[in-house]
């Protein structure tokens, strides 16, 4: 599986991020030239060489109307130059106006709603009364569909990232002095592992933590994978530490994640009301329902049933179990659960179009046709299912 693992020991910013995957683009020239066509108004990115601690890495120069933003650190003596402020409504139609990728359009929006969300409540005014500033104006807006751009076209399956350093002290902004981590910041990256380190200063911006949270799919230690390209996208400052964020680029085996297992023994519940369970814990999103015939006390005959599901959803399957069947008790058990990369492709035969169910990992690749394509055209083609399966393996696999 293509995995990206972001480091992010210095916390991230929008053009730190982009910086990073730049190096991983296998024509980051092509990349900029194409980008700067874009016709983001009066936004130009130039790519730079730079080098913290003796590490060297990219630092991706956003401009608009050729002046830089600077930092709104505390330390500084002077407020960044001014910007246009626009609301959400008027960066939404900017976005959707630009000759990019539908996919990537609605991310980039993804990615400001998030901050706009986040604003929204810091400063206890609908959404659309939002005016952004420093996130808001063209150079946020580039980096955030830059980012977005290249993790498309880098088509990575998974992202993992470290816990985040959102840096301490204080920062400045035009609302005037606020706390590190921003309010604005604090609130995306709720239910986000993050820590204070020993640098005095805003790590982690508004963009960079909506980015992050939007993209990745979980805040850990890095996984087991084979890395094939290391990117360092540098900041603007200079610390005692590397100021960079590091992007892994590699493949990882397969995907592993904790599981809870629910179960109940039943003697004295209805096959019917059994199987009405069974359904519905299905529709609800259970990862698996099965159930498993015993004999139990004094040689009754009984079921255990069993309901597979992701830890957040626990709450709400012990409330469905306990309510729709007879059980006073339920047990618990966190398993990890390893599982093929799954993805499914469409075929034309001779009867139509049908899904191909394709998984691989562990040395191990497999196709099944789905079985409701099958059932299909089985009743229309007055045929039984192996007959239909049999022909279509020779159609597209010449089995």
């Amino acid at each position: 599986m293509k995995t990206l693992y972001l480091e992010c020991n210095m916390g991230a910013a929008g053009d730190m991020l982009m910086s990073a995957l730049m190096e991983l683009h296998k024509n980051p020239q092509e990349f900029i030239q194409r980008f700067n066509h874009l016709g983001i108004p009066k936004v130009k990115i130039v790519r730079g060489k730079s080098e913290k601690c003796g590490i060297c890495g990219t630092h991706m120069r956003v401009t608009v109307d050729g002046v830089e933003e600077e930092s709104h650190q505390m330390h500084l003596h002077h407020l960044p130059h001014s910007h246009e402020h626009h609301s959400l409504h008027h960066i939404e139609h900017l976005i959707a106006d630009l000759d990019i990728n539908e996919d990537v359009k609605k991310d980039a929006i993804g990615v400001y709603t998030l901050i706009a969300e986040a604003e929204s409540h810091v400063h206890g005014k609908p959404v659309s009364d939002i005016h952004f500033h420093e996130v808001g104006t063209m150079d946020a807006v580039a980096d955030v569909v830059a980012v977005c751009m290249l993790l498309h076209e880098l088509n990575i399956q998974r992202i993992v990232s470290s816990p985040v350093n959102v840096g301490r002290g204080q920062v400045k902004c035009a609302h005037g002095i606020l706390p590190v981590p921003a309010p604005a910041t604090s609130f995306i990256l709720k239910d986000v592992p993050i820590y204070s380190g020993n640098i005095e200063g805003e790590l982690c911006t508004p963009t960079g933590a909506a980015l992050l949270k939007y993209f990745v799919e979980s805040f850990d230690s890095m996984p087991v994978m084979k890395v094939n390209k290391i990117g360092y996208g540098m900041g603007s400052k200079d610390f005692p530490v590397a100021n960079c964020v590091r992007a892994m680029l590699g493949e990882t085996e397969s995907r592993t994640e904790d599981i809870v297992e629910l179960c109940c023994n039943l003697d004295d519940i209805t096959p019917e009301s059994i199987g009405y369970v069974t359904e519905l814990l299905m529709k609800e999103g259970a990862l698996d329902v099965y159930t498993t015939s015993v004999l139990m006390k004094k040689n009754r005959p009984g079921f255990v049933l069993t309901c597979m599901c992701k830890k957040e959803d626990k709450e709400k399957f012990l409330k469905q179990i306990f309510k729709h069947t007879t059980t006073l008790g339920i047990r618990e058990y966190i398993c990890n659960r390893y599982t093929l990369e799954r993805n499914v492709k469409e075929a034309d035969v001779s009867y139509g179009t049908v899904r191909i169910k394709e998984s691989k990992g562990y040395g191990v690749e497999k196709q099944k046709i789905e079985y409701e394509d099958l059932v299909k055209i089985a009743d229309s083609q007055d045929m039984s299912i192996e007959e239909v399966r049999e022909k279509i393996n020779q159609e597209i696999f010449k089995l």
